[in-house]
Formats: C-alpha cells, sequence, structure tokens
C-alpha cells in the first residue's frame, strides 16, 4: 500500500493527545499537524511537540462570550485561519483530517473540491448537549459540511446521533473516543485511607460550564442535613468561576480547598489522594478528565450530560449519575455516593480501573487509522455498526 500523506488541521496540540498523534505518526510514516495557535491563552499547558511534524498557521483569533439554552455563559476562542488553502496546496494530502466544523474545515473542503483525489475527514468531537442551542448560521455551515465529508470522526455514541441528523450513513461515522496516557493514572494503588476515600475531587476549569456552584450549593445542603458527616471537596483549576465559589458559604462539617492549576505531569499524584471524582457539567463533548480518574482508580459522581459519563460510568457500579438540570436528581445521586460503604468504594474502583483500561492512545489512533482506510477504500469493515452507534457504552 502506498504510503499516506495526512495532514491534520486543529487548534492546538494539548498535552493529552499527544501520545495519539504520536502513535498516529508512527502508523502513517507521513503525517503533519497545521495547528492555529501553539497554546490558547487561558490554558494551563506549554506547548510540546516531541518529534511531530507541526507547522502554526496564520490565524485570526477572537474570543467570544456566548450563552447556551441551560443557562451558562461560556468565553471560547474563535481562530479563523486564513491560509489553510495555500499551506494545503504546499503540503499535497491525500487524505485531510479536520478538526471541528468551522472555517478551516470549509478551507478543506474547497482544497478537496479542486482536488478530486484527496479526501476530507472531518473530526467533529461535539455531543448532542453541547451542540444545543447553536446559531442558525452555524447550523447551516454543518448542512454543507458535513455531508461532502468522506468520513466523520466523533467522540462517541452522543456525537455520532448528532452527526446522523445531517443525514450522515453510519458506514461513514467512525467512533474514537477521548484517551491519555492510562498506564500513568493506572499505576496509582487501589487503596485509599479512611480519609481520602469520601474525598470529593474535581479537577477541570473552573468556568460556568461545569455547573460548579450549584453543585457545590447542593453539597452544602446534604452536608447541613448530615451534620455529624465530615465531607471534604478538593477543586484544581483556575477560571472566572474561581471568586464565585469561594463565595459559598459551606457548613461547619465542609471543607472546600482549592489546589489551583495542577501541571499535566503532576495530576496522577493528585488523583491518589482522592476517594470520589466529580463532574456535574452541564454540557462536555467528552470529558477526559473522566477517563484520568476513571484509571486512577476512582468511582466517578458524574452528569449525564458528559459523554464521558454517559458512555463510561454505569450507575451503581463504578458511580453514580445524574442530570445537571434536575436538582432531586443531583442530590439523590450525592447521597448514595455519601452513604455508600469503603469497602464498596474501593470495589467501585475497581471496576472504573476495568471500564477504561482499553481506552488507551492506541485504541483512538487505530479507530482513526480505521477512517483513513475506509476513505482510501482499503478498510476491511466500514465505519461503526448502526448497532455500535445506537449504543451507550464503549467497548473492545
Amino acid at each position: 500500500m502506498q504510503t499516506p500523506n495526512v495532514v491534520l488541521l486543529t487548534n492546538f496540540v494539548p498535552p493529552y493527545r499527544l501520545s495519539l498523534y504520536q502513535d498516529l505518526g508512527r502508523k502513517l510514516g507521513l503525517f503533519r499537524i497545521v495547528v492555529s495557535t501553539d497554546m490558547e491563552a487561558d490554558r494551563p499547558w506549554e506547548a510540546r511537540h516531541d518529534g511531530l511534524a507541526v507547522e502554526t498557521q496564520r490565524t485570526l483569533t477572537v474570543r467570544r462570550r456566548l450563552r447556551h439554552p441551560y443557562g451558562f455563559r461560556d468565553e471560547i476562542y474563535v481562530h479563523i485561519p486564513y491560509d489553510t488553502l495555500r499551506r494545503l496546496s504546499r503540503i499535497e494530502p491525500d487524505t485531510i483530517l479536520s478538526d471541528e466544523l468551522g472555517v478551516r474545515t470549509a478551507q478543506a473542503l474547497i482544497y478537496r473540491h479542486i482536488h478530486r483525489r484527496t479526501r476530507l475527514i472531518i473530526w467533529a468531537t461535539v455531543s448532542e448537549h453541547s451542540e444545543n442551542g447553536r446559531s442558525l448560521s452555524r447550523r447551516l455551515l454543518r448542512t454543507v459540511l458535513l455531508p461532502r465529508a468522506d468520513a466523520v470522526v466523533v467522540n462517541g455514541a452522543s456525537g455520532a446521533r448528532y452527526i446522523k441528523g445531517f443525514g450522515i450513513a453510519d458506514k461513514k461515522i467512525f467512533v474514537a473516543p477521548q484517551t491519555t496516557e492510562h498506564r500513568r493514572f493506572a499505576a496509582i494503588p487501589l487503596e485509599r485511607s479512611t480519609l481520602e476515600r469520601r474525598r470529593l475531587t474535581y479537577v477541570g476549569r473552573l468556568i460556568q460550564l461545569k455547573n460548579l456552584i450549584p453543585f457545590l450549593s447542593m453539597l452544602a445542603s446534604w452536608c447541613k442535613a448530615h451534620p455529624k458527616d465530615a465531607v471534604e471537596f478538593r477543586l484544581a483549576g483556575d477560571g472566572p468561576e474561581l471568586v464565585n465559589l469561594r463565595r459559598v458559604v459551606a457548613p461547619p462539617n465542609l471543607q472546600i480547598h482549592f489546589s489551583g492549576n495542577i501541571a499535566f505531569e503532576d495530576l496522577p499524584a493528585f488523583y491518589a489522594q482522592a476517594g470520589i471524582f466529580v463532574f456535574p457539567t452541564l454540557a462536555d463533548t467528552w470529558g477526559l478528565v473522566v477517563n484520568e480518574a476513571m484509571a486512577a482508580g476512582l468511582p466517578v459522581l458524574g452528569s449525564t450530560h458528559s459523554q464521558a459519563v454517559e458512555e463510561l460510568v454505569k450507575d451503581g457500579e463504578n458511580g453514580w449519575t445524574f442530570q445537571p438540570n434536575h436538582p432531586g436528581e443531583v442530590y439523590a445521586a450525592l447521597d448514595r455516593a455519601l452513604t455508600t460503604s469503603f469497602d464498596r468504594l474501593m470495589e467501585m474502583g475497581a471496576t472504573s480501573r476495568k471500564a477504561v483500561e482499553h481506552l488507551t492512545p492506541e485504541f483512538a489512533a487505530q479507530r482513526i487509522m480505521d477512517a483513513i482506510r475506509f476513505v482510501r477504500r482499503e478498510m476491511p469493515n466500514e465505519g461503526a455498526s448502526a448497532a455500535d452507534i445506537a449504543s451507550a457504552r464503549i467497548t473492545n
């Protein structure tokens, strides 16, 4: 088989995707990454490329403040790269893997139209909840882009259902879940001390999207109703909600600690001191911290508006799930988590680790390779079956 010449168009290289991109590079031989920026300003990470062929586009970047139908406001960076066609003409790829559904993908589609032998795969990291309430103009653009792609890669079942709403056939949809360096987190011992076993922990940005203030208020209510039970909640991260989180009045039996940003390489040690991972998000396209926490041996108290929680957490087996916009569900799940025995919590943590042990960068790279082989008409089995897409669980 002729060595494919693949280019990835994306915003930047986050540390959690470094291993994935390196594995793709080994599998492909000719693999270039074209980024809009070295790193976004609100990300606490150092830009690392570690042997990857990466080049940065000429890009106009603007910040937009969006209001979601679920009630939160979100500030995002919108990157508008304007030299995509020129770079693609120089690289002459036979396969383009374009992240997201904006200007860069529109330019990639134009290149695909001019160069008929080139294939376009759209990597759509979306979910039904994240895309709820999108503007008419954005939906119209997706109506143009998606049906003209040769294949579409999504994170999971929710993303697949959203994509199918644009008339995309099952055989053209490939599920490549978000993955992390599983072994780093799986090396953490499962045993926790009595104090740690019921320690609630959150890792991520402190923004309205994550729904932390309503969750913390619910936790405070539970603690008031159970004054003899001491609870500790640790939050790692930073963001505009930090000021408001500090203002939440906690009862005497609730201790809240703000740990600030933690370097990616230091996260395993942080998870090693946790007992239950909390993820109350209103709309996450995945939620990679769920993978990390589960690999570290933690049960997850999480929102089903996270695609990772929907796919990986089985209520009562390795965590407790809830709809974040239903306070009664949040309180009930919180109550079940905080009244679970220490022995059962350890069993649930072991089940969590087992559930994600196959979600390695190599696993995701193989799913993307399946999409590349498919568009090159060299793939043995065509895409995700209807049963795969209907399933809400990622399995090996």
